[in-house]
């Protein structure tokens, strides 16, 4: 395993960021690490790479200690807040990274992958945004790690930047390296991560593929304008809500067709009919719901954690 956590918490004072995670990232790896501000996802970043030690609990990163030299040189990270001296030259950036580590890719690799071979004498104070994350990226890969962490590498970022960032990590782990990340954005977890970590109240409470995730709730929505008894359609199977919502009756199932069918064998005329998959939002606001269905939200993510990748 790349990475192994069992039990572990993580107090400051009478706050418990971390509480009892169990966690394994195997090699070849892209995970997702989701959960909502304060949940325990960056505390939980910061213990697998030894620069927090757990209060109680085991973590181990290569088999051993993560703060060992033998680990950190093999580990990237880019973490959210980063920052390099602005006044150095991209290659000037890139060239003292590498080095920090006992091997490394070539300059130019690193350039590339990061798309800014054509910024490669740019002083740092010139580059975008968007370019300066690509930079931090180049720094994370410098070590030709096995294991790289990113910690809301796109925040801040525009949708077209996002969509170029990404594609570089892609690449990335399509050399068979170990991607871990966190973010915000839960379409990018959707598209980019193979398997999905949900994280609330310092716990993991959920894991599986993105698709496994988004099976904890209904997999569809039917949305239309229909005079119909809401009750009577809650009683029907696979039905897991029906409401008024807009005008519009939305009904959430697990069973689209099915529904559809003995609506129009009972002769309920339908109109602006609209049926869409549920995405991963809709699953990660279900299961971290701190409201009044905690309770039941909490039974169906004990359950969703037997759900592996």
């Amino acid at each position: 395993m790349m990475i192994e956590m069992r039990g572990v918490t993580k107090h400051y004072g009478d706050v418990r960021a971390l509480d009892g995670i169990d966690l394994d990232v195997a090699p070849g790896e892209v995970v997702a690490v989701l959960g909502p501000n304060g949940a325990g996802k960056t505390t939980a970043i910061s213990v697998m790479l030894g620069l927090t030690r757990p209060t109680s609990g085991t973590v181990r990163c290569f088999g051993g200690d993560p703060a060992r030299f033998e680990a950190r040189s093999r580990v990237g990270v880019m973490l959210q807040e980063s920052g390099v001296p602005a006044a150095l030259r991209v290659c000037e950036v890139v060239g003292l990274f590498q080095r920090y580590y006992p091997y490394t890719l070539p300059l130019d690799e690193l350039l590339a992958r990061a798309d800014l071979t054509a910024k490669r004498d740019a002083p740092v104070s010139t580059l975008s945004g968007g370019q300066r994350q690509r930079l931090y990226f180049a720094l994370a890969i410098a070590g030709d790690p096995d294991l790289v962490f990113l910690d809301e590498p796109t925040v801040a970022l525009d949708v077209s930047a996002r969509r170029a960032f990404w594609e570089q990590v892609e690449g990335f782990a399509e050399l068979g390296k170990t991607v871990l990340f966190s973010t915000h954005y839960l379409d990018e977890a959707d598209a980019v991560a193979r398997r999905v970590v949900v994280v609330d109240h310092g716990r993991v409470i959920a894991e599986g593929t993105p698709r496994e995730i988004k099976r904890l709730v209904a997999d569809t929505t039917v949305r239309f304008h229909a005079d119909v008894d809401l009750e009577r359609m809650r009683a029907l199977p696979g039905v897991q809500r029906a409401d008024l919502e807009d005008g519009f009756v939305v009904i959430a199932t697990n069973e689209p067709e099915a529904l559809l069918q003995r609506m129009f064998a009972d002769g309920v005329a339908v109109r602006d009919l609209r049926v869409t998959d549920s995405d991963l939002e809709a699953a990660f606001v279900h299961l971290t719901n701190r409201g009044v269905h905690g309770a039941a939200i909490g039974a169906q993510a004990s359950g969703a954690r037997r759900v592996q990748a």
